[in-house]
């Protein structure tokens, strides 16, 4: 069945009410005095919205932060649904089916590379005490030249150097804005660092008001390369709830995507944000029927013209063939436009959309308990790595699938795409999965500078505890294939409090040899409602120096 629905742009009558919420932080330390700025919306005739930042100040130096004395209450919320009570919703899958095995799977012992070991492993950020209710942990972490900065829901953010000693405890983000709505510390974290600058960009949402405007966008951009230093922060008040934000570096600009009451893709101005310049602005587009989720720039040779953002669509959902759309958003900050286009459109192999159907988050069975976890089927999971080569350029990413060999199925569909300057293509694509009962989901994938990959994900089955893996290939490996996987960390306890698992994790690659894989996810040491904790690791795939 074709399911298809008209682009509505931004208006006040179009706002959705969300059925999402995210953790609200208790109150921070102020700081300095903030720099309001009038709010304000602009629309073309296209549908562009832009903007310009509500609110802009300088927060003290991270080092000097005093350590918050009460944690955030939290609560549990569902996802926000993009398709909450469309009229086409009673047939779009929503219980699972008989799914046929996905055609990419196979055997790992037809491989003769291997999968490195940990080179150093440590404990992150766990769940705050006195926040029973925070879930999902979303982890995720980026890697420096000294620093590894990690991030997770409510929104606390740590600072350890490369060998894991913890530099600067767990702080709320948003005790880096001295007023205003972004102390809120409401969640969906995001940390990059910005290797073309040499500077850390941390996000988070900031949800006053869950089913009705304001809803904010909040960046803090450190002013140098110590992330103990102090941050450009700013206030961006957003057209639409822009749920699940999902960050990617640019050249010319802060690319974000989002789940909104359409999906949505915006540019923020990279250079007025870096040079601390009060007038900071983005441009939107919205319309599409999957998430955008974009591209995210490794390695040292630059990329030209403006930010990429792919999805997938599947045939009985979305209609034609199962394929993975590219696309280009090229923005003028100067009169507030965009371009937004098609570059691509590329068949891949059939694969079933969501293991356990539209948005059923009771998905995954774990070990010891009837409570399941979300597998998070619907969209593109962080991040879409790009970087280029002397002779072509790649874009690597993945997404959960239905088709594994295990119940409900869930496994891990991945990819990388060539151009080599006639535009873009599949060069390969794999599903991760052994014939072991296990399921895979909640992925993370990367590339080093010699083309070889590493994809890290969740694993959990009625046999297993969720768990930490990871499996690399070397660039010269037969296509489509990794390597058999290794443990970064085995669970020993289940979530018996929440179907909410993850709802992300993050694969990072060190920009100082560009060889080193930095990955983080969660993990329970004990059955617990909620009492997640989190893990790092990093491993370098062997002949990368």
């Amino acid at each position: 069945m074709t399911a298809t629905w008209d682009a509505t742009y931004w208006n006040a009558a179009s706002w959705a009410a969300p059925a999402r919420a995210v953790i609200i932080s208790s109150a921070c330390t102020a700081l300095l005095a903030v720099m309001p700025l009038a709010p304000a919306f602009g629309q073309d005739r296209s549908g562009t919205i832009s903007g310009k930042a509500e609110a802009f100040a300088v927060s003290v130096p991270v080092r000097d932060l005093v350590p918050e004395q009460r944690e955030p209450a939290g609560a549990v919320h569902r996802r926000r649904n993009p398709l909450a009570g469309h009229p086409d919703m009673g047939r779009r899958g929503l219980s699972p089916q008989t799914t046929p095995l996905d055609p990419l799977v196979r055997r790992e012992d037809v491989l003769s590379s291997h999968t490195p070991g940990l080179s150093l492993h440590f404990n992150g950020t766990r769940n705050p005490r006195g926040c029973g209710g925070c879930t999902p942990p979303d982890p995720i972490g980026a890697v420096g030249p000294s620093h590894y900065v990690q991030m997770v829901n409510a929104t606390k953010i740590a600072i350890y150097d490369k060998t894991g000693v913890l530099l600067k405890a767990p702080f709320n983000l948003g005790s880096l804005w001295p007023s205003g709505n972004c102390r809120r510390s409401d969640g969906d974290p995001g940390v990059r660092y910005d290797a073309m600058a040499d500077r850390w960009v941390l996000s988070q949402l900031s949800i006053p008001n869950f089913d009705s405007p304001p809803w904010f966008m909040c960046f803090a951009v450190s002013q140098t390369a110590d992330p103990l230093g102090a941050y450009y922060v700013f206030t961006f008040n957003m057209p639409d709830f822009p749920d699940y934000p999902k960050v990617g570096v640019w050249p010319n600009g802060y690319y974000l995507g989002t789940n909104e009451t359409n999906y949505s893709a915006y540019a923020f101005d990279r250079t007025k944000m870096l040079a601390g310049d009060p007038n900071a602005s983005f441009v939107r587009y919205t319309g599409q029927t999957n998430f955008l989720m974009p591209a995210d720039m490794d390695g040292t040779r630059l990329p030209k013209g403006g930010g990429l953002f792919y999805t997938f669509k599947d045939d009985s959902f979305h209609g034609g063939i199962d394929r993975l759309e590219l696309f280009r958003l090229t923005p003028d900050f100067v009169a507030h436009t965009l371009n937004f286009r098609t570059i691509a459109s590329i068949p891949i192999a059939p694969f079933t959309y969501t293991p356990c159907g539209w948005f059923n988050l009771d998905c995954v069975p774990q070990k010891g308990t009837a409570q399941k976890v979300d597998a998070i089927g619907e969209w593109p999971m962080q991040r879409l790595v790009y970087r280029k080569f002397a002779t072509h350029e790649v874009l690597v990413g993945n997404f959960t699938v239905g088709g594994g060999r295990a119940s409900p199925g869930a496994a891990i569909r991945w990819f990388e795409l060539r151009n080599t300057g006639r535009g873009w293509g599949l060069y390969q694509e794999g599903t991760q999965d052994l014939g072991d009962g296990q399921n895979r989901f909640m992925g993370s994938i990367a590339m080093d500078k010699r083309g070889n990959i590493a994809l890290g994900y969740s694993v959990s089955s009625d046999t297993l505890f969720p768990s930490i893996r990871y499996a690399t290939r070397r660039a010269h490996d037969p296509l489509g294939t990794l390597s058999p996987e290794k443990t970064l960390r085995a669970g020993l306890g289940s979530q018996t409090g929440s179907d909410r698992w993850g709802d992300y994790s993050s694969m990072a690659v060190d920009p100082t040899t560009d060889c080193q894989f930095w990955y983080t996810n969660e993990f329970y040491s004990a059955d617990s409602a909620t009492g997640w904790k989190t893990a790092v690791g990093a491993f370098t795939v062997l002949g990368c120096h």
